[in-house]
């Protein structure tokens, strides 16, 4: 199972692998710069290669990228849209350099313009962002739909990824409290939301999870991450999920509120709720 947490890696690479190792983990999910602002490090690429002898030595999983949350691929406003482009392009390239396979975003909002109109600026955006000579794959992060966010169906999701020309490289990360709140029934109905997606998009696409429980409830349309066992999506259907065939060899990451001592608690208990 591979299964690990959000870090910081305002220490470096190599620490934030350490990091992972202490608390259980087997991958992590990192921001690709600061995650409400527009500051970025150079890369070491001395510290890049000692992350990646720790990888290959305790058999990692593939690591996940996080876009920043300021970004907006589906606004109306040239800056914030140019801005939007212009980051993402740049720590995808850089992402892509050091070979790290995932890179996660959240697709945007339309503010009032119209989901159509979100879907056709967001695969404008990644049309011009993908050249089709990348390894790294962008996941678009399904959404709770709160507000005017574009993503929270998978009929979204797979009209963007349609628009796309070099479509290989556009995937989907699952973020189970966002799709709990967007209506879809992950705790009764598990199979029936893979068949789904499944239909729709593709099981294919799916290439990691953000394992959340929910403070919501069901189809609220907000976004509100819970710690595992403690929300309305709940323990059991947790385990059902990790354990499920379609799902158990992907990588999940954990962004539930907690520090490094509730991750490792949490990975702990998910390991033994494996099969």
């Amino acid at each position: 199972m591979y299964i690990g947490c959000h870090l910081t890696i305002s220490k470096g690479y190599e620490e934030a692998a350490k990091l992972a190792l202490s608390v259980g983990a087997n991958v992590f999910q990192f921001f690709s710069r600061n995650p409400r602002g527009y500051s970025s490090k150079d890369l070491d690429m001395e510290d890049v290669e000692d992350m990646n002898r720790i990888l290959k030595e305790k058999d990692f999983g593939p690591l996940l990228a996080h876009a920043p949350y300021i970004l907006n691929f589906a606004s109306h406003k040239s800056n914030i849209y140019g801005m939007a482009k212009g980051i993402l392009g740049e720590d995808y390239q850089r992402l892509n350099s050091i070979s790290i396979p995932y890179f996660t975003f959240h697709p945007g909002n339309h503010v009032g313009k119209g989901s159509e109109y979100g879907i056709e600026r967001i695969g404008d955006a990644l049309n011009e962002i993908i050249t089709g000579n990348e390894t790294t794959m962008l996941l678009l992060e399904t959404m709770a739909g709160q507000g005017t966010e574009v993503g929270h169906t998978f009929e979204e999701l797979r009209d963007i990824i349609d628009r796309v020309k070099y479509n290989e490289l556009v995937g989907v990360c699952l973020d189970t409290c966002h799709i709990y709140s967007a209506g879809y029934d992950i705790v009764n109905d598990l199979d029936g939301v893979l068949d789904e997606f499944d239909r729709i998009i593709g099981i294919d696409k799916l290439k990691a999870i953000h394992l959340n429980d929910s403070k919501m409830e069901f189809n609220s349309r907000k976004d509100r991450h819970a710690k595992i066992g403690e929300g309305t999506i709940g323990l059991e259907a947790i385990k059902n999920i990790i354990n499920h065939p379609t799902l158990k060899e992907l990588p999940f990451y954990l962004e539930t509120p907690n520090e490094l001592d509730g991750y490792k608690q949490e990975i702990e208990l998910l390991r033994n709720a494996t099969k």
